[in-house]
């Protein structure tokens, strides 16, 4: 598995984070996810059946702004 960190804007409290975390973790081939609300990270282990664009798309469906460098 690979693992990537995006940096997210738009996390506001628990429930962004969780929101956030069920609409990486809905995509296929997705390992540990783990979200810092402080940081404004989410750091997401994913295998090959699914891209980093892919994901970032994903995240950018649930309602927040991210980015992620290779």
């Amino acid at each position: 598995m690979q693992s990537l960190i995006f940096k997210i804007t738009g996390l506001k409290d628990e429930t962004s984070v969780r929101a956030l975390a069920n609409a990486i973790q809905d995509l296929p081939s997705i390992g540990h996810v783990e979200i810092s609300l402080e940081k404004g990270e989410a750091s997401v282990e994913h295998g090959r059946f699914v891209s980093p664009d892919d994901i970032l798309q994903a995240i950018i469906d649930a309602g927040f702004e991210a980015e992620y460098s290779l």
